[in-house]
């Protein structure tokens, strides 16, 4: 009898998780002996997001969730007690997107951004491109607006009728508005400004010490999902697109969110070994960065945040770069 374990995303299903999905598609969760039941979350507001979803994996109300280094390490300072099991992507989908008619021109460096008013979708955008600010020396020279907490959507309205100048979301963001409204966009990645951490697999470290054979098992499915979505893109997004049929329509979009996802956002030098490693510098910096900025309510010890314990030997996660056809890029960056 197969093991039914809850994923609780951070967002509905889109083209950042399409990955997951080829791998359900393809049977290789059931492959594991496992029941996989993937539950959407749609971003912005209270109760969803990256926070939300660290809090059900901490109140054991699902299994695993798919969650932003920013969004954990504030859940952690929290009290949350969770445990990022494999790291996913290194660098985070965050990014400031406008519109070019709005914003005067290119918006190609985070400078620029002095003398805005800029308004993020949710909390861990917010203290993303406050980093981003202060990073470039420009924090004190822009107004950030809160976080709406009824819509992730108000930004983009008010993006439109001139109330701000730049709004924070994530890459293609910018896109999404500018097709809907035959307009030009602008976006300018935070992931590639800051070395932050991006999306991980996080669990319960109570309920992980209680079932290290689930959490191997699931884990080895996800680095086969992730190597074929790599290896395969297209098929990835036909995998996402049957789980949700309203993204028929942003099709396209969705491709080039994976895209970025793959191609910009995983450092596959660091799966060298195995999928799923973690770089212990780049959550200290995070953890850094947060606690400069005050926004962590307890300090958190970089070190408690991950744990590579449950990412074994087994040729799902050892062969990945193969599997993904990886290997030769890497090899040819190292010499």
């Amino acid at each position: 009898m197969a093991t039914q374990v809850d994923f609780q995303l951070n967002w509905e299903p889109t083209g950042f998780q399409a990955p997951f999905f080829l791998g359900a598609q393809r049977g290789y969760y059931a492959d594991e002996g496992l029941d996989v039941r993937m539950l959407g979350a749609r971003g912005g507001g209270v109760g969803t997001g990256s926070p939300f979803a660290t809090e059900r994996v901490a109140d054991r109300s699902c299994e695993f969730a798919w969650a932003g280094g920013s969004g954990t390490v504030l859940s952690k300072s929290r009290g949350n007690d969770i445990v990022v099991v494999a790291g996913a992507t290194h660098r985070t989908p965050a990014a400031v997107f406008t519109l070019e008619d709005e914003f005067g021109g290119p918006l190609e460096d985070p400078e620029q951004l002095a003398d805005t008013t800029i308004a993020p979708t949710a909390t861990k955008t917010s203290l993303l491109a406050q980093m981003l600010l202060r990073e470039a020396g420009v924090r004190d020279d822009v107004q950030v607006l809160g976080v709406d907490q009824h819509t992730h959507h108000r930004p983009q309205r008010k993006l439109l009728d001139g109330t701000i100048d730049a709004a924070v979301g994530v890459v293609t963001n910018g896109e999404e508005l500018a097709r809907e409204y035959d307009r030009t966009p602008q976006e300018l990645s935070i992931g590639l400004e800051l070395p932050i951490y991006g999306m991980g697999i996080v669990t319960n470290p109570e309920y992980a010490a209680e079932n290290p054979e689930t959490v191997e098992a699931f884990l080895r499915a996800s680095a086969r999902s992730w190597a074929d979505a790599v290896a395969d893109p297209g098929a990835a997004i036909d995998a996402v697109v049957e789980r949700n049929a309203d993204l028929e329509y942003t099709r396209e979009i969705e491709r080039r969110k994976l895209d970025w996802m793959l191609d910009e956002f995983v450092d596959y030098s660091a799966f060298s070994d195995r999928w799923g490693e973690h770089d212990a510098e780049r959550w200290a910096e995070l953890v850094e960065r947060m606690s400069e900025m005050n926004a962590l309510a307890e300090a958190v010890d970089p070190e408690s945040l991950w744990t590579e314990e449950y990412l074994d030997d087994s040729p799902a996660i050892t062969g990945f770069l193969d599997r993904a056809g990886k290997r030769t890029a890497v090899e040819q960056a190292d010499d």
